[in-house]
């Protein structure tokens, strides 16, 4: 089985510990335990949502904000540059 841990209890995604398929079951370990099916193909080392996330909704990853959601993102969705957006290193925002 497709494995993903979450790094803490904050947190909202989880990191891919395999390549994904949509269908796919992903064990979650970690910080929360269960498991949920993949809607979209993720890639080895990526951010899947373990909960849905509303359009301007921050996306926490090691307890700590990483970006904001662009668009909604359900359950069992890759979450990267397509539909977040950074908050890290931008001279831009505070």
């Amino acid at each position: 089985m497709l494995r993903a841990i979450v790094l803490n209890a904050r947190d909202n995604v989880a990191v891919l510990l395999g390549a994904g398929a949509p269908a796919d079951v992903c064990s979650l370990q970690g910080a929360q335990e269960g498991a949920l099916q993949l809607g979209t193909a993720i890639p080895y080392g990526h951010k899947v949502a373990i909960r849905p996330l509303r359009e301007g909704e921050d996306v926490v990853k090691y307890g700590e904000v990483i970006g904001r959601t662009t668009a909604p993102i359900n359950v069992g969705e890759h979450i990267h540059i397509h539909n977040v957006e950074s908050l890290r290193g931008r001279g831009d925002k505070k």
